[in-house]
Parts: C-alpha cells; structure tokens; sequence
C-alpha cells in the first residue's frame, strides 16, 4: 500500500508581499490613529494660554498672557513636520522608509521636550510686559502656569509612539503605488494579455496595467 505525502504549493510572490500580516494592519492604524491625533493635540494645545501674570503699569498693575505659540513655537513647527513625515511614510521604501520614520520619532521627541522646557519660561510675559508698558525693564510678578504645556506634550509623546511603531513595524507596511516597479512594469512579472485595438475595455485595461497599448502596433 502506497503513502502519498502532501506537498505545499508555494504562494506566489508577488501575494506575499502585497498582503500585509495582521501584526502589520495593527500596527498601521496604530501609527495612523497616535501620529495624526499627536499632531492635533499639538497644534490645538500650543495656541492656549501657557503663562500668566501681572505687570506693573504706571503705578497700576494689568494682568498679561503668553500662549504657546509666544512662549516657543517649536511644537507646532515639529508637529506640522511629524504630520509630513506620517504620510510620507507610506510614499517610499526600505532605507528612505526607516529615515523618514526616525524623523517622525525625532520630531516627536523634540516637540515634547520644547514644551515641558517652555512651561516654565518667563521670558515671554516679561516681553509682554516690557511692551504694555513701554519699559524694557518691566517683569512680570504672580507669574504662574497653565496646565496646556504638559498637555502639548503629550501631544508630542504621541507622535513619538508613532514613529517607533513606525521603525519596529514599517517593514511589513504596504506603500503607495506598491503594485508597480520603479520601471512601471506590474510586480508580478506576467506575461501581459494581448490588446485588441478594436475593444476599447482591452485599451483600458492596458492602460490600467501600466502598458502602452498602441506599443505592439
């Protein structure tokens, strides 16, 4: 009696590669979700009031303000540059892929550390109260500050998170206009169907494939 041994049929290439695995979906809504929410924190949280206080003015005293955006502007800038960085992820590979999402990382951390460095900056409402009262050597007193620092932190730690997501799990991600080559040719490497001239849905196809329909003409 004969023994038949099953034999596994091995996938195509160009599917494996195409399909990310479930760690790697996970981890793209992940990133998706924490870098563009991070960003928002960010850029919502740096134009609220951060520092506050009182000036003295012309024996009087008025109260002054700083937000965010007075006290450092480096949290938004960097926001604005890991927001970039997100979705250029998705447009290279490899080795571009990797430094795109360290910048995304480094933008996050830099952001956060702007912010918990600037929530306790008095420099901005001296300036302020220079500028009410029209003496340089105007400070500020009852100085105190607001919580919206630490949350622009947080912002920024979010965005943070998604670039490490991005550099431990970027590999397995898919890119925009995965499906060709550099040259333009499909990845699966196929030999094309031919192209009836006459058939306007064969001169779409074709066209959809990335050919030239009129080259075998």
């Amino acid at each position: 009696m004969g023994y038949v041994s099953a034999v596994p049929v091995p996938q195509p290439r160009a599917a494996r590669v195409a399909v990310p695995t479930g760690g790697g979906r996970r981890s793209l809504a992940a990133a998706l979700f924490l870098g563009a929410l991070g960003a928002t924190v960010v850029l919502l949280s740096a134009g609220q009031i951060w520092a506050e206080g009182v000036a003295s003015v012309s024996g009087g005293t008025v109260p002054v303000a700083a937000d965010g955006g007075a006290v450092t502007g480096v949290p938004t800038a960097l926001a604005i540059v890991g927001l970039a960085a997100l979705f250029a992820v998705f447009a290279v590979r490899r080795t571009g892929r990797t430094l795109v999402a360290a910048l995304l990382a480094l933008s996050g951390a830099g952001a956060a550390l702007a912010a918990v460095l600037g929530a306790s900056d008095s420099s901005a409402l001296d300036a302020e109260a220079a500028r009410i009262s029209g003496d340089t050597a105007a400070v500020v007193s009852g100085l105190t500050h607001t919580a919206w620092p630490y949350v622009t932190a947080a912002g920024a730690v979010l965005i943070l998170v998604a670039g490490l997501f991005a550099l431990r799990f970027g590999k397995t991600w898919p890119a925009m206009g995965g499906r060709y080559e550099r040259s333009g040719t499909p990845r699966t490497g196929r030999t094309a169907p031919a192209v009836d001239p006459d058939r306007p849905e064969d001169l779409w196809k074709a066209l959809d494939r990335g050919e030239d329909p009129t080259r075998g003409e």
